[in-house]
């Protein structure tokens, strides 16, 4: 997973300096909007709403937006009607990919993702091809700098956490999805500072990629990412940090 959380906190410090973030908002909105549709508008009873608007939060999203979206998700504003679809395919040296995606066009939506794979060297695959490779985890990322390990471990481990980490520089704290925002909640209560915190899927393996095939394989995930119905991407490459980092 070095080469996983190692793009995260990547993603996290790009994401907290992009010019664009209209297209972030665009993507926070939806996600907020496809979980108040599927478990209601309140805060108290719908995880998802609740990691959702806080991720709305963290990007300084304004709170007429939030809520905005949220009525849009329950019914009481009227609002476009997206769908959620999962794309698995494939990139260099068999490095498996899941596509989190959110449309109002489908169509349009499944031909843009075969072009990316198409055009960076990967091919999309079946249902099912890859998905199982991955278990949905809830996933924190804190700065070694913040605390030292065997606390963070502890008050982890006691929130409910199932494993945690040492990887470059940053720890990596696993959880189930529905105790991230405990254990996240624990950790800020301590005054330590959380990089990011998600939930994400989490390969049960990943692969080794150097070179080139690592170039094209952080072309593709980044191609896609940058896509406006595309949520989220999930890969198991494992890319080696000073690859990472003069890549980024």
């Amino acid at each position: 997973m070095s080469g996983h959380s190692k793009w995260s906190s990547i993603k996290h410090k790009k994401a907290a300096t992009d010019a664009k973030r209209g297209a972030l908002f665009t993507k926070l909105i939806k996600e907020i909007t496809i979980a108040a549709r599927n478990g209601g508008g309140s805060l108290e009873t719908n995880a998802s709403l609740r990691t959702a608007v806080q991720k709305a939060k963290g990007a300084n999203m304004p709170s007429d937006n939030i809520d905005r979206a949220i009525k849009k998700g329950t019914g009481e504003l009227p609002g476009v009607v997206y769908e959620s679809m999962i794309y698995e395919g494939y990139g260099a040296a068999g490095v498996a990919i899941l596509v989190e995606v959110v449309t109002d066009n489908k169509n349009r939506a499944s031909a843009e993702i075969r072009n990316i794979f198409s055009k960076k060297g990967g091919n999309l695959a079946g249902a099912g091809s890859v998905s199982w490779m991955f278990s949905k985890k809830g996933y924190i990322l804190v700065d070694k700098g913040r605390v030292e390990e065997d606390k963070l471990m502890d008050i982890a481990l006691n929130a409910g956490a199932e494993d945690m980490k040492s990887e470059g520089d940053s720890f990596e704290i696993i959880t189930g999805p529905a105790e991230l925002e405990t254990v996240k909640q624990k950790i800020t209560d301590n005054n330590i500072e959380v990089q990011s915190a998600e939930v994400t899927m989490i390969p049960g393996s990943t692969i080794k990629v150097t070179g080139q095939d690592a170039k094209s394989v952080l072309a593709l995930v980044e191609a896609l990412e940058e896509h406006d119905d595309v949520q989220k991407v999930h890969a198991n490459f494992d890319i080696p940090d000073e690859e990472l980092e003069q890549t980024a």
